[in-house]
Formats: C-alpha cells, sequence, structure tokens
C-alpha cells in the first residue's frame, strides 16, 4: 500500500494519536500510543524513515487546522495518519454538517501534500447511556469520514468494524480511550492496512466476570473520576491538552533498533 523505502512520517490529530490511555513515564508528554509503534515498525522494516507527531489530546477540528495543519505540510511527508473530529462529535450544540465540513477542509488540505493519507473512522463506545445520544451523531460522522476517504484517494482504517474492541480490556479507565493492549493493536491494524511487516501480536485475553457489585462501584468511580470533571472542564472552557505541547514536533530518525527510547533521555 505504501513505498517500503523510507519516508518521513506525519501524524496529526487528538488524544487518540498522541497515545493517550498507553503510559510511558519517559517519553513526551508520559504516552507512548500505536502512532509511535507504527514509526518504530516502520524503521525496523525500512531504516531511515522519520517521524513528527502534532497530535495533542483534547483538540478540535478548528485547533487542528489552525495549528497542525501548516506544520505538517512545511515537513513534507510522505505518509499522513489523521484522526480529527471525535472530540467536536462529543461536544454539545455541534452540527455534523459543520463537522464533517471542516473535517473534508482539513483533508483537502493534506491530500494535496501527494502523501500517502491515513484516515479513521470512529468507534461506538458503549460505556453508558449517559453517552446514548453522542451515538447517532458518531455513526453520521462515520458515514462521512468514509465518503471523504473515497473522494481523496485515502486509505481508511475503519476503526468502527474492529471487534477486538468489543473487549473491555482493550480500554483505559475512562473507557473512551484505548488502553496499552488497544494502541498495540491500532498499529498492528494500520501497519495491515499499509501492507508493512510488523511483529506486533494481540491476544485476544478478557478480563475475569465481575459481580454486580463491583461493576457498580466502577461504575461509580468513572462517573466521580471521568464523566463529572469531564464535563466541569466543558462548562469551564478547558482541556487537558491546553499546557500540551506535541510529542515529537520535528521529524525525528527512528533508530531501527530498540526504536524511539533511544532516543529519550
Amino acid at each position: 500500500m505504501i513505498d517500503r523505502g523510507p519516508g518521513r512520517y506525519v501524524a496529526v490529530g487528538d488524544s487518540f494519536t498522541e497515545g493517550v490511555g498507553d503510559g510511558s513515564k519517559r517519553r513526551p508528554n508520559g504516552v507512548r500510543g500505536w502512532a509511535d509503534r507504527l514509526a518504530e515498525a516502520l524503521a525496523s522494516d525500512s531504516p531511515g524513515w522519520e517521524y513528527a507527531n502534532l497530535a495533542i489530546r483534547s483538540k478540535r477540528l478548528r485547533h487542528i487546522i489552525a495549528e497542525q495543519l501548516e506544520p505538517a505540510i512545511a515537513m513534507e511527508p510522505t505518509l499522513i495518519t489523521l484522526y480529527a473530529g471525535g472530540n467536536d462529535v462529543m461536544d454539545l450544540g455541534t452540527k455534523i454538517v459543520d463537522i464533517l465540513a471542516e473535517y473534508e477542509f482539513l483533508v483537502s488540505q493534506l491530500a494535496q501534500t501527494g502523501a500517502t493519507l491515513v484516515l479513521f473512522t470512529g468507534y461506538d463506545v458503549e460505556v453508558s447511556p449517559i453517552l446514548g445520544p453522542l451515538r447517532r451523531k458518531n455513526h453520521a460522522y462515520n458515514d462521512g469520514v468514509r465518503l471523504i476517504a473515497a473522494k481523496y484517494g485515502a486509505v481508511l482504517v475503519d476503526y468502527a468494524s474492529f471487534n477486538a474492541y468489543a473487549n473491555s480490556r482493550m480500554w483505559g479507565p475512562d473507557r473512551l480511550h484505548m488502553s496499552k493492549a488497544g494502541h498495540k493493536y491500532m498499529a498492528a491494524r494500520v501497519l495491515d492496512v499499509l501492507g508493512v511487516p510488523h511483529g506486533i501480536t494481540h491476544r485476544d485475553k478478557r478480563k475475569a466476570p465481575r459481580g454486580v457489585r463491583q461493576r457498580a462501584r466502577e461504575h461509580r468511580t468513572w462517573v466521580t473520576e471521568w464523566v463529572l470533571p469531564m464535563f466541569g472542564r466543558k462548562l469551564r472552557g478547558t482541556t487537558l491538552g491546553d499546557s500540551l505541547s506535541p510529542r515529537w514536533p520535528q521529524p525525528v530518525r527512528v533508530p531501527p533498533k530498540k526504536g524511539l527510547k533511544k532516543l529519550i533521555r
């Protein structure tokens, strides 16, 4: 699907691409994520790949257009991944027609680089009836992403159809971001779609069944520690990404052995 020779990979987007949920204390912003793993696999297969990751958690489409689009194009990438719009879908009062218009503008600009462009649908996370009304918006968003990917000749990773994510082990404590296992699986699926060989494996382990009381306690904890703070931030107009910078703001040569951790001091 892509030229196996070394190139330059630029990752654009929000928390999904930043790597939230895949904790790594020594890496920038304290996370690793599927995009780092993808870059490392590319370099392992074909030494010489460069990698930049501009994604920051909580960013909306308007932020990505204003803050990441121009730098990404200026890097002259040969491979771009873009996941964006999920936060806009979750915002109250937003309209799908407006979200998809911004999304298509972003895709159209990135497509003009001539790079291989990889887009993603959004997974339909079933976390609670509290967030149920957002599912219809997410379905409409995914339909739009599929049409836009076809229109601009982008590679589509249909995340929404990946049955492996029905396993709770693939999700972090907030139930909205992938766990380490989820990020590893995503990296493998993107590599598969691109036709790049890799050694990333996935074991479909299941968590032990939980009793009714344990599930109730976990649900109360989730609402208290994740849902209420999220809505509080929305009311205050703040986000978790306000004080963060891109993890890899400039292209770095990825060592084919030991990967990006070799660059971390």
